[in-house]
């Protein structure tokens, strides 16, 4: 059944007798939608109640309940002789009309972003189709089972002791980093720890040493929380030290990716990392190591994390089980230096509640039972051959457009483009196609280099590569 409010706007106002619920509440729910949609703006008289009962052959008292729960909401407003009206408020705070989805942070910054499923060249995940899942559903079935009643009351803010001391026992063998389990706080991802950091050590303004072309995501987060960021370039040493002892002696932080530089891949050399723990030692900054990539290695054995030198306390080393396990469980962990803990573990218990315990403890027993070595040496195999299949597909078919270069590890290859060529645009273009490789340009913020995309081989089989690399020169020689 339909009702006409007014000859301006007509509104359908269509009631369920039988399967809708009570009537009342139809007409409410109607009416509310078309006030926060603006199809009822403020201060728009609205029907009265017995025109609207007439309407839709109810009786009048359904319709002044539904117009007193409006009411009682602040969404419409009642006068003595004036009868009911949209509250005139509402134009300085309507809330988004439903039907618009708020767009995700990371979709704006990354084109690639996507839930619902992986894409070829997608940046930032493993192999999801590798994941153990059948082992990882027993383990946090039987975890659950096993749930005491303090695991269900507050816990602490610096995550699970067993998956801490899990943490510092993989470091010690894996990264050479000799920490205890009181030094690491379970963080909700690289980011999570970043934040923590940010809220005890930064200060509006501070100048904080960035890798240009750098992470990001990670550009972004420093500057929402005040930094005065100071991009370095990065060469095959890695950030270039005595660049930024000219332009900030004195900065507050150097952020780096010494195992792996994001985006470019090369490692950080030993006379750069000793030169960088100088520095932070004579000026008092404080070094945040994001050890990105550093499980995966294809030749040669990697370098000891930068905080196994560091004899001063001045760095903060952060790693993730995105890249290694899946990024759904937003676990990552900060080492935290010993004369710091008082501070960080005051932050962390005021600001910073500890992730879901379920997942650290599955997470533990994952680690704690050997399934953790063992998934990192089979993905490491794995992925060398959708390295080489990946790499091998681009050099045949797009040799002459797209110049690939192996470095020793990580988990995705750079591609560079002619001179002249958008990044960007080929990103869009090649999303369009149901791709997702991302521009460097996106990473760069002075640093004057050639066009490229960075193009993740993990979620792309060996078996797929020729066919995924046809779709990317598709994309490329359209474009001219």
């Amino acid at each position: 059944m339909k009702a006409a409010l007014n000859s301006r706007i007509r509104l359908d106002i269509r009631l369920k007798r039988r399967s809708g619920g009570a009537l009342h509440r139809q007409i409410y729910e109607r009416l509310r939608a078309d006030i926060l949609e603006g199809r009822l703006e403020p201060g728009r008289r609205l029907a009265s109640s017995r025109a609207l009962a007439s309407q839709l052959g109810v009786a009048r008292g359904t319709v002044e309940l539904a117009y007193a729960t409006l009411a009682s909401e602040g969404y419409v407003e009642t006068q003595a002789a004036g009868g009911t009206l949209v509250a005139s408020n509402l134009s300085r705070q309507r809330p988004i009309p439903r039907g618009r989805r708020i767009q995700p942070v990371r979709a704006f910054l990354d084109p690639a972003f996507d839930t619902a499923q992986p894409k070829p060249f997608q940046m930032g995940l493993p192999a999801l189709d590798l994941f153990p899942r059948k082992l990882w559903s027993r383990l946090a079935a039987r975890n659950a089972r096993r749930l005491s009643l303090g695991a269900l009351s507050y816990q602490d803010a610096a995550g699970d002791r067993r998956l801490r001391e899990a943490i510092a026992h993989y470091l010690a063998i894996a990264r050479g980093l000799s920490c205890s389990s009181d030094q690491i706080f379970v963080t909700p991802g690289y980011q999570g720890a970043l934040g923590l950091i940010t809220r005890v050590l930064l200060r509006p303004g501070d100048p904080v040493w960035f890798e240009d072309p750098g992470y990001f995501l990670a550009r972004e987060a420093l500057k929402q929380a005040g930094a005065a960021l100071v991009p370095l370039p990065v060469d095959p040493e890695g950030i270039d030290v005595e660049a930024g002892r000219a332009r900030a002696p004195w900065a507050r932080f150097a952020v780096v990716t010494p195992s792996h530089q994001a985006p470019l891949g090369v490692t950080l050399s030993l006379n750069r990392r000793l030169a960088l723990l100088a520095w932070a030692a004579e000026a008092g900054a404080w070094v945040i190591e994001d050890d990105y990539d550093s499980e995966y290695r294809y030749r040669g054995r990697p370098l000891p994390a930068l905080k196994s030198l560091d004899e001063a306390n001045r760095v903060l080393y952060t790693g993730t089980f995105s890249k290694v396990l899946h990024p759904g469980l937003r676990l990552g962990y900060l080492v935290v230096p010993p004369p710091e803990l008082e501070r960080f573990d005051r932050a962390a218990s005021l600001l910073m509640p500890s992730q879901g315990y379920l997942d650290q403890m599955t997470v533990a027993d994952f680690m704690t039972e050997g399934h953790f070595a063992r998934h990192i040496r089979r993905m490491r195999q794995l992925y060398a051959e959708r390295r080489e299949a990946l790499a091998t597909a681009l050099e045949r078919r797009l040799g002459d457009r797209l110049r690939v270069d192996l470095q020793a590890g990580g988990l995705h290859l750079l591609g560079w483009l002619r001179e002249g060529s958008d990044d960007e645009a080929l990103s869009q273009r090649a999303w369009a196609q149901g791709l997702a490789p991302l521009p460097l340009s996106r990473a760069v913020m002075q640093a004057r280099l050639p066009p490229a995309l960075a193009m993740s081989f993990t979620n792309v089989p060996v078996e797929e590569s020729a066919a995924v690399v046809e779709r990317m020169a598709a994309v490329i020689e359209g474009a001219g």
